[in-house]
């Protein structure tokens, strides 16, 4: 069975690797992208119970992943946040997951993780 997956990233070049990696690595299509957080609540809610994981940038052009992170909240307890950042500071580990996040990865020292952490809860 497919993921269904959305990313909420602003740099391109991220996009442009982790898009094909997460598709070729894990059972994962990538459904969308956003790279402002008023954009990314938008697709979550007419998206709503649509998605299986959500992949969250904490920085973003426009808003925070923090935003979008309180906005999907009340999502069902199949679907799954992950937020993947250069900046995964203690701080920011507490403040995503007391907003939800499942997990929290180091885009640039913790990529195999997350595609594992992907598979595995498929």
């Amino acid at each position: 069975m497919t993921l269904v997956a959305f990313i909420v990233e602003d740099s391109q070049t991220i996009l442009d690797a982790l898009i094909p990696s997460l598709e070729e690595l894990t059972d994962a299509k990538v459904a969308g992208v956003a790279e402002s957080e008023k954009d990314a609540i938008a697709w979550f809610v007419v998206h709503q119970g649509r998605w299986d994981l959500a992949v969250v940038d904490i920085f973003l052009k426009q808003g925070s992943g923090l935003g979008v992170l309180a906005a999907i909240q009340g999502r069902d307890s199949c679907q799954r946040a992950v937020v993947l950042t250069n900046y995964p500071t203690k701080d920011m580990r507490q403040q995503a997951a007391a907003l939800g996040a499942n997990a929290v990865f180091d885009k640039s020292t913790e990529l195999e993780a997350f595609f594992r952490y992907v598979q595995v809860r498929h």
